[in-house]
């Protein structure tokens, strides 16, 4: 289901838009593309962020494993 809304945008904006859409798509099927394209990039951005806190926190473990683990793969 759509909702209709109203957005207030500059006419440079309007414009740009009006150049990608060359006619293949509404104005309102652009903006909402974009609009998702943005919204996936900023979900994983805080996903990304969330898995890095997670490796800082467990760094100094996860070092000490894998200095045991190359400890047995070198060669006396």
């Amino acid at each position: 289901m759509k909702v209709k809304t109203s957005l207030t945008l500059s006419p440079r904006i309007l414009a740009a838009i009006d150049r990608h859409t060359n006619g293949r798509m509404s104005r309102s099927e652009f903006v909402e593309r974009a609009v998702s394209a943005l919204i996936a990039r900023l979900a994983k951005q805080e996903q990304d962020a969330r898995d890095l806190g997670i490796l800082n926190r467990r760094a100094a473990d996860l070092n000490r494993e894998a200095a045991d683990v190359l400890e047995y793969q070198a060669i006396p």
